[in-house]
């Protein structure tokens, strides 16, 4: 086993370790933070020449994957640190990487969303007013990437989480340790260097963020599985049956099979598209295609473990059971905006009928 193998299972179990605690707090634990951060997790994005992994889609997909079978929260955040450098990287001057690159396992956040903030020109920089929304570990974070609009141009701002407001805001069902709450600027003053224009970025770019989502969300199916295959192997069994193990039951074993036929066409599907996006082959006629695949993905997750509810029954609602923590946490990941199911056949479905129409 490689050391950076080793290093990924050390973070991995820290997480698991921590895992309850993070949703039961609202925050991801600082022992979590730490491993992550010693695994090179929150150096994923950031490029190499600053001392980072500048990993490409399919290691990220996997890294992800692997701590939200621990704790989702702990990956969501990491993954949403990953697209903050990468844009700073993508879009800033050197000088500003530099400094936002200072510490290559800092842990950045951010928002892409540009409604959500104003910057005006003045003397020494931009003053930067608005409040963003569902930011990702900000109460942790150093940076923050910032989307917002100057002059009815959308512009990308790299701030210290300092000069930010934490609005606790975050009060979901699940995802509960993304701690996403609100970032608010009342006027802050950036130094004109770290705001750039902000353009819509290439497909591969899209892709390997949305990937960043549905890692952490296959991840979490994965450790829900792995709460089944724990069923599986005691001496548990359905009740007010005659069986003496779930595993004699031919309908549990339909079931095991079909969750696990799910989990495992998710993971699939996020390789796949991990490697289209980090392939030079691809093309823009690939990506409403290969975001309907990666919403497919994430409702296989949400079916999968719905599947593994049944097997366990009510008790897998208890508080203290980890298999309602993983179902709550696929359920809220699973409807991020990239992995929007109805939208995404909605987009598809027009490509293909506009691709008919333009053959007749």
């Amino acid at each position: 086993m490689s050391d950076q193998s080793t290093s990924h299972d050390k973070a991995a179990e820290v997480l698991r370790d921590h895992a309850e605690e993070a949703d039961r707090n609202g925050r991801v634990a600082p022992e979590s933070l730490e491993a992550v951060s010693a695994s090179g997790g929150f150096a994923l994005g950031t490029p190499a020449a600053f001392g980072g992994a500048g990993a490409d889609a399919e290691t990220v997909s996997r890294f992800l994957a692997s701590l939200g079978r621990a704790c989702p929260s702990t990956a969501w955040i990491t993954g949403t640190c990953m697209v903050s450098k990468d844009l700073v990287a993508t879009y800033l001057p050197e000088s500003v990487q530099r400094e936002f690159f200072a510490d290559p396992d800092g842990l950045a956040c951010g928002s892409g969303l540009p409604s959500c903030g104003r910057g005006e020109p003045v003397a020494g920089g931009i003053r930067v007013t608005g409040a963003w929304p569902n930011v990702s570990g900000c109460e942790d974070a150093t940076w923050a990437t910032l989307a917002l609009m100057i002059d009815a141009r959308p512009h990308l701002a790299a701030i210290p989480v300092a000069d930010l407001t934490v609005r606790r805001t975050w009060h979901m069902a699940g995802m509960r340790g993304t701690a996403s709450h609100s970032l608010a600027a009342d006027g802050v003053l950036v130094p004109a260097e770290r705001i750039a224009d902000w353009s819509v970025p290439p497909l591969a770019k899209r892709l390997a963020y949305a990937l960043t989502v549905l890692g952490p969300v296959v991840g979490a199916a994965r450790g829900a599985l792995d709460v089944i295959d724990e069923l599986f192997a005691s001496d548990r069994k359905p009740y007010m049956t005659t069986y003496s193990r779930m595993g004699e039951s031919p309908g549990a074993r339909h079931w095991l099979a079909e969750a696990t036929h799910l989990v495992d066409r998710a993971e699939r599907t996020m390789l796949a598209v991990a490697r289209a996006a980090d392939s030079p082959d691809l093309s823009d006629g690939d990506g409403v295609g290969l975001q309907r695949d990666l919403a497919g993905a994430g409702g296989d997750c949400r079916a999968a473990v719905e599947l593994m509810l049944d097997l366990y029954g009510a008790s897998g609602f208890d508080t203290a059971s980890p298999l309602q923590r993983y179902w709550r946490d696929v359920a809220v990941g699973s409807r991020h905006p990239h992995l929007r199911n109805y939208l995404a056949a909605e987009r598809l479905g027009s490509a293909l009928a506009d691709r008919r129409i333009g053959q007749q």
